[in-house]
């Protein structure tokens, strides 16, 4: 998983078709447990992009993350789904096979 910072978030976004963000927090013990099955799933079928609320508030605050974690999947640059919550790994697989 690439962590995206507000200098190259636009960047990696238009680079790929479809991509996962998952928005989270180092304080955020949900974001946490989460890791295991955002790695599971990272590449295949989507990239898994990480941003850091704490380190680019502004990417945030442009998508209305209000929460953590929040995933939001881009396809062809812009946002197609959102989930807010901690996800179990077979509702994420499930979610993201659907944009592969």
């Amino acid at each position: 998983m690439r962590e995206a910072t507000a200098a190259d978030f636009s960047e990696i976004i238009a680079q790929n078709p479809v991509v996962l963000v998952d928005f989270h927090a180092a304080w955020c013990g949900p974001c946490k447990a989460m890791e295991p099955a955002l790695a599971a799933i990272d590449g295949s079928p989507l990239p898994v992009v990480k941003v850091d609320i704490e380190a680019a508030p502004a990417i945030a605050q442009a998508y209305g993350v209000r929460s953590v974690p929040t995933l939001l999947i881009f396809k062809d640059g812009e946002v197609a789904d959102m989930k807010v919550g901690a996800q179990s790994p077979s509702s994420l697989k499930s979610w993201t096979s659907k944009f592969a």
